[in-house]
């Protein structure tokens, strides 16, 4: 890697903590750069889960005030990311593309039109929902994005925040909080995993966990300001760009 490859592996990273942090969908970013500067698709990607780590961990800690009051939410809905980045890491390297990623457009699509309808499900559902929390369904849809997340990642924010959009009745903003906390430990699991069970490029993982971590601040920054109508609509434009980008794959 030259230091001008070096150095646009680390301005990746800075964009992709942030939009992670914002949203989700930073993987879309990294994961071109590192196949360009010369890795081969599944080290980029396993190197791409483990060096986006600390930058997850930064964006949520960036969202602490947001997190306030939601201990026993993360200690119900952590095992269930855990135990689907586990799932995901082992089909990364099980299965071939295909078997995965012909469905994931669809289940971004999907986690968008949750996106959009949220409002108005809210009022809907309210009274439905004011004492489940999401229940068990909460529980089972956070686990498969964790295995979507520890497989690729690419909109793993898009499809958690949708889940949550309509299951749990909360400030969008304090879900996304929560969504910061699910993903990293997701990719976290997931490039512990890797590190026995692939091959990890290192110097990428040290230069985008660098940029990440920048970005995970930044992102926090101005996710927090911004008002639950633009979150909204940055979910849904990055959600498609996802969808484009895999689509031409």
């Amino acid at each position: 890697m030259t230091v001008w490859e070096a150095i646009a592996v680390v301005i990746a990273g800075v964009f992709a903590g942030g939009i992670n942090t914002v949203v989700g969908s930073g993987t879309l970013v990294t994961f071109p750069v590192l196949l360009a500067v010369g890795y081969p698709p599944v080290v980029a990607n396993v190197s791409n889960s483990l060096g986006l780590v600390p930058g997850s961990l930064s964006g949520a800690w960036g969202y602490r005030d947001e997190l306030k009051g939601q201990k026993s939410r993360i200690a119900r809905l952590l095992p269930a990311s855990i135990l689907g980045g586990i799932v995901g890491a082992i089909l990364l390297v099980t299965l071939p593309d295909k078997a995965f990623t012909a469905i994931v457009p669809v289940l971004i699509v999907i986690a968008l039109v949750l996106v959009v309808i949220q409002p108005w499900l809210n009022r809907k559902l309210a009274h439905k929902r004011s004492h489940t929390d999401g229940g068990v369904l909460l529980w089972l849809g956070v686990f498969a994005a964790g295995i979507y997340g520890g497989y690729f990642g690419a909109a793993q924010g898009v499809l958690v925040m949708g889940i949550m959009g309509v299951l749990v009745n909360e400030h969008l903003q304090r879900m996304n909080a929560l969504k910061n906390v699910l993903t990293a430990f997701v990719n976290l699991v997931a490039g512990v995993l890797f590190i026995f069970i692939a091959d990890v490029a290192w110097l990428a993982v040290l230069l985008l966990a660098a940029g990440s971590v920048v970005g995970g601040q930044i992102g926090a920054k101005i996710g927090r300001k911004l008002p639950p109508a633009v979150l909204r609509g940055v979910i849904v434009v990055v959600g498609v760009a996802a969808i484009v980008q895999l689509l031409m794959k």
